[in-house]
């Protein structure tokens, strides 16, 4: 099996895993029920995205009891 030549610094180290930070999730703010969303996904209270219903919450609410 090969062994690596060199060492490898800290330096690179650090600058090779200088991308792996966790970043911030983006909130917006629903237009119909005015709670926090991600960003281009739908809302999961109300169920609209785009100001169109994509979910419906009915089916949500008996797949929850069953």
């Amino acid at each position: 099996m090969s062994v690596p030549k060199k060492r490898r610094t800290s330096g690179s180290a650090g600058r090779r895993r200088s991308h792996h930070a966790l970043k911030k999730a983006i909130l917006s703010v629903c237009p119909k029920c005015g709670k926090a969303v991600m960003q281009h996904t739908a809302c999961e209270f109300c169920g609209t995205y785009k100001n169109r219903e994509v979910i419906s919450i009915k089916e949500k609410a008996t797949k929850k009891e069953a």
